[in-house]
């Protein structure tokens, strides 16, 4: 058996590789282009297929009438957010690739310019507040978590009193 030698070394080194590699940025390349006009067509389609899959998950949950269950509800609440942020991301992707109503530059890093046309104003307005979708992603996310959580609680104590 190996014995671990604490030292200031190994104290060091970690923390210091830490702070080099968080002191060397890249680019996040959180944003994706697709291809045109093919990878945004299939992409758009598999947008639209998660918002089918969404309702039908919805439509069951309520159906079995599971939704009475904590668990349960937390995953309605998921497909919900997660429905809403596909059509979100529905609107946002026609309106950065497909029509020719806005132009959006960026200015730096953390600004963007969007420019629209004289008569809409009101797009820019609405293009801006649906790039908010982490609003909608980002709860989904936990809501889904949660409810999974939820469930699997549920069994284990199902499971541990002898009900099952």
């Amino acid at each position: 058996m190996s014995k671990f030698v604490f030292t200031w070394r190994t104290v060091l080194f970690v923390p210091g590789i830490v702070i080099i590699l968080a002191g060397w940025p890249a680019p996040a390349l959180a944003t994706q282009t697709h291809g045109q006009p093919e990878g945004l067509m299939v992409h758009q389609l598999a947008h639209i297929f998660f918002i089918v899959s969404m309702g039908i998950l919805e439509f069951w949950l309520r159906k079995r009438n599971l939704v009475r269950e904590k668990g349960w509800r937390l995953i309605q609440l998921s497909a919900i957010l997660f429905l809403l942020w596909n059509l979100d991301a529905i609107a946002v992707h026609f309106l950065d690739e497909q029509i020719n109503l806005l132009q959006i530059e960026a200015m730096d890093i953390w600004r963007l310019r969007i420019t629209v046309a004289d008569d809409f104003t009101g797009l820019g307005v609405l293009y801006y507040l649906a790039k908010f979708d982490h609003l909608l992603c980002v709860p989904a996310m936990f809501s889904l978590f949660y409810g999974l959580r939820t469930l699997h609680r549920e069994a284990r104590a199902t499971e541990y009193s002898g009900d099952g």
